[in-house]
Formats: C-alpha cells, structure tokens, sequence
C-alpha cells in the first residue's frame, strides 16, 4: 500500500475468442470509482460483448479485496526518479508491492525471533508538496504501438 494507497490492477479477459488485456491502478479511496460502473463503462466504450462486464468487475474486486488484506501494514520500500512508460510503471508498482509484502513478512518473523527486543528503523517519504513531481508520465499508445513494443519485449526476453 502506497500513501494514496493505489492498488495495481492487471486485467487478462478471453470470452468467446475476445481477448481484454489492460494494467493501470486503482484509487479505493475515489467515491466516483465503483467497480460495475467501471467495467461497464470499458465494456462500452471498447465495444466488448456484454459477458466482459461481470469478468472485469470481479477481477477488480478480488485484486481490491487482496490488497485490503494488507493495508494499514507498514510498508515501505526504496525510492528512484526514473521516467517510465503506463505497462512499466504498473509491473513497477506490483514489483514494490511484492517487495513490500515479504518484507513485512520478514519484518515479523524477525520481530518474533527477538523476543521483545526492538531495532531502529529508517523510514524515508516525499514531502506531499513534492508528490506531482514525481508522478508517472503517461503515453496514450495505439494497438499497433502496443504491438511493436509487446513484439520488442519479448525479442529482450529470449
């Protein structure tokens, strides 16, 4: 969980050979972000088959109901300035997540093993007058851009 606890949100539909790929973070906090208005606002405006509504909203709600299970937990991870494209930012942002996770995890397993003893910490944040400065920059990239950089990506992988 971040400050403004946004939570990454990564969609893999396929119904019917129709396949909805698409990764972005989701504000739980937002009184406007209602999960079904949501899914049936992307349906409508990709112009996906009705049964897409119901597989993205529980989708989403399963990831939110995951990430509630470790809110309020401290977490708390390095920081870099690096400028980075929306698919990257996200795997970014999960990465952190995961991080975060096992190392609360460790956390309390180390805590368990002193038996009471407490060590320093080190806690490190952005003033909240420096946040839009280091907010992600996104590109809009059309399916034939998203093509070219998927095919890329995986010419890096092999």
């Amino acid at each position: 969980p971040t400050s403004e606890n946004l939570v990454p949100i990564r969609l893999d539909i396929e119904i019917d050979g129709q396949r909805f790929r698409d990764a972005f973070t989701w504000n739980p906090n937002d009184p406007d972000s209602e999960v079904v208005v949501f899914a049936k606002r992307t349906v409508k405006d990709l112009k996906l088959p009705p049964a897409f509504v119901t597989q993205i909203a529980q989708s989403i709600q399963s990831q939110l109901t995951e990430f509630r299970s470790y809110e309020g937990q401290d977490m708390h991870t390095g920081e870099r300035v690096v400028p980075i494209k929306p698919a990257i930012a996200i795997a970014i942002r999960e990465q952190l997540y995961e991080i975060a996770i096992q190392s609360v995890a460790s956390a309390r397993e180390s805590r368990a093993n002193k038996k009471g003893r407490r060590g320093t910490e080190h806690l490190s944040a952005r003033k909240k007058r420096d946040w839009d400065v280091y907010e992600p920059i996104v590109d809009l990239l059309s399916n034939e851009e998203v093509d070219a950089l998927e095919a890329r990506e995986e010419r890096i992988a092999r």
